[in-house]
């Protein structure tokens, strides 16, 4: 009896992987950086047509931070998000097997990048990094590629200075997101800030993507009353990521939705990839190489 069960267990171990190719239900994360209930609105489109494509209920999820996202994908409890390119490079550091890129969102221009902005009320004078010198300086999370890690290497290549508050800023801090950057400089609760932003189109309306566009989208922001102060190199825009894990016709089906969605509902897709942009299109590990090597840096 005891053989015939270890035979059982045998064959069940080798088919199990057959069992794995369907799945009850689909999980999608929303990075954190504005309040949850619009993560959720602008993506509620998304997971209707999730849904639909895949047949099982598909859920949104829109932790606090980055960091709930990231945790989702490599604990198996979130299956795919769109991830900045440092929140990217976490989760393959973390484990090169919990995820892969699949696509990354195109401005109208055809490019992918973006850039890190810095910026102050108009009405405070400042209008440069040199302005705000001995004031507070505000970080939005800490794994945010635009809200974080880009400016912290290339700001103190500029001020020649650290970002320790107290050394060429008054105080540093994070804020928790971008669009509670974006309050807390509106409300001057900070100088002076970082966020992202595609950088085309206008600054009235907060460039063509990005936080700043989803800001003045949301009523939160005029962007008449601030004024940017520095700009970033670009930055590669971090890609869809899915869950390695996942059966390859989910994964198919999902890549093709979100390839299609600019074509398929224009306006779930602005919402979705917030603000005016062309598509979503494929990208693979080898664009995240650079700020893969910039988490390396700043880990040690």
């Amino acid at each position: 009896m005891k053989k015939l069960i270890a035979a059982v267990l045998a064959t069940t171990a080798l088919t199990a992987p057959v069992a794995a190719e369907e799945i009850k239900e689909f999980r999608i994360g929303i990075l954190g950086g504005e309040n949850a209930q619009d993560r959720l609105n602008n993506n509620e489109c998304l997971r209707e047509y999730a849904e639909k494509e895949l047949g099982v209920e598909t859920k949104l999820f829109a932790p606090a931070d980055y960091n709930g996202v990231i945790q989702g994908l490599l604990g198996g409890t979130i299956d795919m998000a769109w991830l900045g390119a440092s929140g990217y490079a976490k989760t393959y550091l973390s484990d090169p097997e919990a995820v892969e890129p699949v696509l990354v969102k195109v401005n109208t221009d055809g490019g992918y990048g973006y850039y890190s902005v810095g910026f102050a009320r108009k009405d405070s004078g400042i209008t440069s990094l040199e302005d705000l010198k001995g004031k507070t300086f505000g970080f939005g999370d800490p794994n945010s590629t635009s809200g974080y890690l880009i400016p912290s290497i290339e700001i103190p290549n500029k001020i020649n200075a650290s970002m320790d508050s107290g050394d060429y800023f008054g105080e540093v801090k994070f804020t928790g997101g971008h669009e509670q950057t974006i309050v807390a400089v509106a409300n001057g609760d900070v100088d002076g800030g970082v966020t992202w932003a595609d950088g085309l189109g206008e600054w009235e309306d907060g460039y063509q993507s990005g936080a700043l566009r989803r800001a003045v989208d949301a009523g939160l922001v005029d962007m008449n009353d601030m004024v940017e102060i520095w700009k970033s190199a670009p930055i590669p825009e971090g890609p869809v990521v899915l869950r390695k894990a996942l059966p390859a016709d989910v994964k198919a089906k999902m890549t093709e939705l979100m390839d299609n969605l600019s074509e398929i509902d224009r306006d779930c897709f602005y919402g979705v990839a917030a603000g005016e942009a062309k598509s979503f299109d494929p990208i693979t590990h080898e664009a995240y190489q650079v700020i893969i090597e910039a988490r390396k840096l700043k880990s040690q």
